[in-house]
């Protein structure tokens, strides 16, 4: 999946971004000001995405959890917009966003208390989803940011620490532990095997 920049004359602010229209149902996020055409996800991210979904909805109430359907605002150099994959919301995030016109998390509003992405191939891709977002990320304080990787064929749980991200990897048939959805149970090779 390659991203590709929307040609815009000027630089957007989050106003510009949250009231964009350009009459398609393509999807964009804002980085550092700038559209950011999203393609659509492979066909194995998508069943994965739907699997974790699914598995979380056993632990947790579904209104706290949305599959490709909501926008985190981030820091950034310039005004920036993410459209992550899964995210898992607080009770107090959820009536906040509650009435509001756009399912997007503002700078005013609580953080996710976990956010999931997963990495397409390719380096660009790579480089969003391990260095860019999970710094984004733990400035927003989300509690856990999942980097699911069926290419490398693990799953990174990046668990904030006072104010920081360290890093849990899993591989194999170990059991993915976290500390939101308590009870998850599956194996990093029962996800993935998931989309094949």
């Amino acid at each position: 999946m390659t991203l590709a920049t929307a040609s815009h004359s000027k630089l957007l602010t989050i106003e510009d971004y949250l009231s964009y229209d350009d009459g398609t149902d393509d999807r964009y996020e804002l980085v550092n000001g700038e559209l950011v055409k999203v393609p659509t996800e492979s066909p194995l991210n998508c069943q994965i995405a739907k699997l974790l979904m699914f598995e979380f909805a056993k632990y947790l109430p579904v209104a706290l959890i949305c599959h490709k359907d909501i926008e985190i605002v981030v820091s950034g150099r310039r005004a920036k917009v993410r459209l992550p994959d899964l995210v898992v919301l607080s009770e107090d995030g959820l009536a906040a966003l509650t009435g509001q016109r756009s399912n997007t998390i503002t700078q005013e509003m609580p953080a996710p208390i976990l956010v999931a992405e997963l990495v397409s191939p390719g380096q660009e891709n790579r480089d969003r989803d391990y260095r860019y977002k999970r710094t984004e990320y733990a400035a927003r304080g989300i509690n856990e940011y999942w980097i699911v990787d069926p290419e490398m064929r693990q799953i990174t749980i990046c668990l904030w620490v006072e104010g920081q991200y360290e890093d849990k990897i899993f591989t194999g048939d170990m059991p993915i532990v976290s500390t939101v959805v308590d009870c998850f149970a599956l194996t990093v090779e029962q996800v993935l095997a998931f989309g094949q």
